[in-house]
């Protein structure tokens, strides 16, 4: 029994040793005199073969980014607009087109800039140095000159700078048996540290956390075992959510724009004999201009950048500015466990006593146990815990045990499996001996005891590391006690459960991923709040296995243990296969792929250079506390972004459907200097949507495309019939003159045409009605600000330019603006109420959203089942317990 205890004890915390191989070619490289090292001429001719010891960062020219801007289709449409501008030598115009479409790169370029920047200035303010043997002298040279073959120092604290293998050799020079104790959690994701010997390989990026060793340098940049991981990065160059959303927007406008324009041009060309084009191409500009949302880009880079600076102030940064919105719609947080669900470092948990004994006397005779000065965490864990918790120990530096003096100790060995202290007890003079160790060791020091056995087994299969105690007393040298079972383990941050509860509140689901075995990783998640349902991770590349059944794992699951970096990634791919927006947390050189293929990538505090570098997101603050913040932020951000988008195409389909009907038919035009009033004072105005208030969703936003078009649509088609009311009954029932050039009827049609659509922005700000949540003070000022300045102008006019038509006619026109606006909020609550998913799958059917729905469909018939089922059992404990209570009164 004994050793079967220890054989499962090892199994479960045993680590996986990751292969390294070397060339041929490269081991003849590597036996360096340990007492000389390289020689300058050696490192300079390794240098120029292998290159720098820095993983390859592929960095964007700058001038070919700040080209990018111009690429999407609006803004190659607006390009089209000024060129036609320029041959219509309408000045002008050029300049105002050329501004908007410099404006807008600008501040996308400028924002990322500054993240980028931040970043780098974060990156060059770490320690990149280390000890190494040169020309037969220990210098300290720049971890970026480091070459295969040379041979470093690793000492307590020290982070391996590149690939190498341990000589055995102490720094003094004399053969070393003992090990380094290593923590590789960055690269494989394992909780607890391990322990490698002569000849095995240190990972560069991992931590010693106990020993001193040489060690030569084996290989170094891409080629060591982040190698792998910096390649999946490289491979991963999608087009961002946001992008493609604001491509589809665009599209559909230049689109529609660009036919109703055509039309228009061939019309006129036709009617007036192909005489003066050069009117008839400034016509249809000026259309164009009025039309297209020039200000879209803006509005919403804008709206990003100032939501990038609001999550700044919570210790978010935002390295890449749609990360801002895309946040906002993610349902998925795939979260990495040690270090960033947990503290990455163990801790004393509840013990298991016999009896007699109390937690004080098992955390007390721990504590005797322990080495003086050990910096193993196992020691750190206990003599922490019973510095705390034991009152005579509280305050007390060192090893010194007040009442108590330790005559002698032996030390951790492989052999005994324990230590051993002899202790004196100052009151009584008395002698007696205490130990800790391994929990089969100890049971069996103590001659047995079945309960402790199933105690250890018990710790093992919830993942706690056991260590059993014993004493012996006075007199009784050989007549060992057992005290009870220490058990450790790498807890939970004080926030994490919280965050996961608040996660899940907001329609996140979180999924835990570690390098960990699965008892500790279900361990873990029960105490988080999470369910149990813990994956292998060996079942997502299980071979014979179709696609469709791994998906159906990975989605079921709550999280996934002993994960290699290849899995992570995985993970995050079977996901986004089906839709889903995921988000990805981690620290370490194993996260960074799995970073860098998420929707958000998110770098936890503390991360590597790597799990930066691929990031989206950079957390300052511990913990992923503050990833609510971003949640939060990211959803009012978009709930500004879509009513902006929403208002922004209802204002286009309105103008196109209005004025390619009324040039048709009626051959009647608007001042073009008025039109550009309304797109660029409107537009500009709409900026400071920024900094409206805005309503948090409590499920992941999506921005629902069909939706989204059909809505808009319906108001501005609804917009339109009030534009041809307001030009009729000017000409019909007061007898205005159309075609009189700056007349009444273009003072009417322009405040109708910059109020009526203007005010649609005070009801697509929410789902609900309008008055449910008041737009800011700021926000507000400028909206209305534009509609006094156009008002003020039809009313009183400027001679040559515009007739005014007086107070009445002035806030007449306001009048039925806002009567209207209220009307489309009534039927906008109506669409949004009526709209599901369902709905557009139905009418709008897309293979992804047949089977998004055929799996909705299912869900719910899984559900109804399990509800009757519960039911059943109630039904049946209900009556059990009638009977007894018949039976037994």
């Amino acid at each position: 029994m004994e050793m079967d205890n220890k054989a499962e004890f090892v199994k479960k915390h045993e680590h996986v040793e990751v292969a390294d191989e070397i060339p041929p070619e490269l081991e003849s490289l590597l036996h360096t005199d340990t007492k000389k090292g390289l020689t300058d001429a050696e490192h300079k001719s390794r240098l120029e073969k292998f290159g720098p010891n820095e993983l390859a960062e592929v960095k964007t020219n700058k001038l070919l980014k700040f080209i990018g801007y111009f690429t999407d289709p609006i803004a190659i449409l607006i390009i089209i607009a000024l060129i036609f501008s320029a041959i219509g030598k309408d000045i002008a115009n050029c300049i105002i087109i050329g501004v908007l479409l410099l404006l807008n790169a600008a501040i996308g370029y400028s924002m990322e800039a500054q993240a980028e920047s931040a970043l780098d200035a974060l990156k060059s303010s770490l320690a990149l140095k280390t000890k190494c043997w040169r020309n037969g002298e220990l210098v300290e040279v720049d971890t970026v000159e480091l070459v295969p073959g040379d041979i470093i120092v690793l000492r307590l604290g020290d982070i391996v700078p590149a690939d190498c293998r341990l000589l055995g050799i102490s720094v003094t020079g004399e053969t070393s048996d003992a090990g380094l104790q290593i923590d590789q959690s960055a690269l494989t994701g394992e909780s607890l540290p391990v322990v490698k010997n002569k000849g095995q390989v240190a990972y560069s990026s991992s931590i010693v956390k106990q020993g001193q060793m040489m060690a030569a340098v084996t290989k170094t940049g891409g080629d060591t075992f982040i190698g792998r991981a910096a390649n999946l990065i490289s491979n991963t160059n999608e087009q961002g959510h946001f992008q493609k959303i604001i491509g589809q927007i665009g599209n559909f406008l230049v689109i529609v724009t660009v036919v109703m324009v055509m039309i228009l041009f061939i019309f006129l060309m036709v009617k007036h004999q192909a005489d003066d084009t050069i009117l008839r191409i400034r016509q249809v500009v000026v259309l164009t201009v009025a039309a297209i949302p020039v200000g879209l880009p803006t509005v919403l880079s804008v709206t990003m950048a100032v939501g990038a600076k609001q999550l700044a102030a919570k210790q978010v940064i935002v390295k890449r500015l749609t990360a801002v919105e895309e946040m906002a719609s993610v349902s998925i947080l795939c979260s990495d466990k040690t270090g960033t669900l947990t503290l990455n470092q163990l801790t004393f948990d509840d013990p298991w006593l016999m009896e007699g004994f109390t937690k004080e006397d098992i955390l007390l005779y721990s504590f005797i146990s322990s080495e003086p000065g050990a910096n193993d965490p196992i020691e750190k864990a206990v003599r922490t815990a019973a510095q705390a918790d034991v009152p005579r120990l509280q305050n007390q530096r060192g090893h010194e045990i007040p009442g108590y003096h330790v005559t002698s100790f032996v030390p951790f060995n492989p052999t005994s499996k324990r230590t051993q202290a002899t202790v004196t007890d100052l009151e009584t003079n008395e002698t007696f001996l205490v130990s800790k160790g391994a929990p089969p060791t100890m049971i069996n020091l103590v001659g047995g005891n079945n309960d402790a056995i199933h105690a250890v087994n018990d710790l093992a299969g919830r993942g706690l590391r056991a260590l059993g105690v014993a004493r012996t007393y006075p007199g009784k040298p050989d007549e060992w006690h057992l005290v009870g079972m220490i058990s450790l383990l790498d807890p939970p941050r004080p926030d994490s459960a919280d965050t996961v509860k608040k996660c899940q509140q907001n329609g996140v689901q979180v999924k835990m991923i570690t390098g960990d075995q699965l008892i500790i990783a279900k361990e873990v998640a029960h105490r988080l709040g999470m369910q149990r349902a813990i994956l292998d991770a060996n079942k997502l590349v299980e071979k014979g296995v179709d696609e469709e059944t791994i998906t159906l794992r990975c989605m079921r699951a709550d999280g996934f243990a002993q994960v290699i970096p290849e899995h992570k990634y995985r993970v995050v791919e079977l996901l986004q296969n089906k839709g889903l927006l995921v988000g990805m947390t981690g620290d370490g050189v194993n996260d960074a792929p799995a970073l860098k293929k998420a929707n958000v990538g998110i770098a936890v505090h503390d991360c590597t250079d790597a799990a930066r570098s691929a990031a989206d997101i950079v957390l300052l603050a511990p913990g992923l506390s503050t990833i609510i913040d971003g949640i939060t932020t990211s959803r009012a951000i978009f709930q500004r972004m879509r009513s902006y988008a929403l208002y922004r195409i209802t204002s286009t389909i309105h103008i196109l459907i209005f004025f390619f009907i009324i040039i048709l038919v009626e051959e009647w035009h608007m001042n073009e200097i008025l039109l550009i009033l309304i797109a660029v004072l409107n537009d500009l105005a709409t900026i400071v949507i920024a900094f409206d208030n805005a309503q948090v969703s409590q499920r992941p936003d999506k921005w629902r495309i069909g939706q989204l078009i059909f809505l808009s649509t319906l108001l501005g088609s609804l917009l339109t019939m009030l534009s041809f009311a307001h030009y009729y009954i000017s000409i019909d029932v007061f007898g205005i003159d159309q075609h009189a050039v700056g007349g009444k009827l273009q003072s009417i049609m322009y405040l109708h045409i910059s109020s009526a659509p203007h005010f649609v922005i005070f009801s697509t700000r929410l789902a609900g009605y309008f008055w449910e949540s008041l737009p800011s003070w700021f926000f507000f000022t400028a909206v209305m600000a534009t509609q006094v300045f156009a008002t003020l102008l039809v009313i009183f006019g400027i001679p040559g330019f515009i007739e005014g038509i007086g107070p009445g006619g002035g806030f007449a026109v306001l009048g039925i603006s806002l009567a209207f606006f209220v009307f489309l909020d009534l039927i906008k609550v109506w669409v949004f109420k009526i709209w599901s998913f369902e709905l557009t799958a139905t009418f709008w059917p897309t293979p992804s959203r047949r089977s998004k729905l055929a799996l909705r469909k299912q869900q719910k018939i899984d559900h109804a089942r399990l509800t009757i089922n519960v039911e059943k059992v109630k039904k049946v404990l209900h009556t059990m317990e009638a009977i007894n209570h018949f039976t037994c009164p």
